[in-house]
């Protein structure tokens, strides 16, 4: 079971595979060619980690909050970044309880394989709970992982899949070529998607 005990327990042995020890280049690139929907605002970062993506988006003139689910994630983007981002420990999904706080609160979400983090079976939810935290017409941009095999995480996906999955409350923008980042072979794909501007 992918718990907060599964995800501290790699954090407090250093396995820690997805960590580049710095912003995704994907996200970099995306920053320098500025598409014209890309103005600085309100940012969610889900599995946020050690914060390099969230820092990264804050240096751009973002208001940026990070939330991860495992303990030793935060401590280490608070130590890194915590003088200029926000990072909350937090079970992404109870973002959108009927209760929370930070529903309907962001311009933007972002994440970098939070997505092929979680369960398959969980990303109905994920998709739900991305969507509760955007305000109507927002964005959610994603680093995806499609390695192809069976077994995880990360969990791979497909375009075909992402479709599927964001469908009913998303409009895709852009799906990019695979391309590698360092060591990853070409398996990360950087997909945009725009909230439905009704809300729905």
């Amino acid at each position: 079971m992918l718990n907060v005990d599964f995800w501290q327990g790699r954090y407090d042995s250093g396995q820690m595979p997805w960590d580049l020890g710095a912003a995704s280049p994907h996200f970099a690139d995306l920053l320098a060619r500025r598409p014209e929907f890309l103005k600085p605002g309100r940012m969610a970062v889900l599995g946020s980690g050690q914060g390099h993506d969230a820092a990264l988006f804050a240096q751009a003139g973002f208001e940026v909050t990070g939330f991860d689910y495992a303990p030793g994630a935060i401590e280490r983007a608070k130590h890194l970044y915590g003088d200029r981002i926000r990072f909350v420990q937090a079970d992404i999904f109870e973002l959108a309880a009927p209760d929370s706080p930070w529903i309907g609160q962001f311009d933007y979400v972002l994440e970098h394989t939070c997505f092929c983090a979680i369960l398959p079976e969980d990303r109905p939810r994920y998709v739900r709970t991305a969507a509760s935290l955007l305000k109507p017409g927002g964005y959610l941009l994603g680093v995806f992982w499609e390695h192809g095999d069976t077994e995880g995480p990360p969990f791979s996906t497909n375009e075909a899949e992402l479709r599927q999955a964001f469908a009913e409350n998303f409009e895709l923008v852009s799906v990019e070529p695979r391309k590698p980042a360092r060591d990853r072979a070409g398996v990360e794909r950087l997909v945009i998607f725009h909230r439905n501007p009704s809300g729905s």
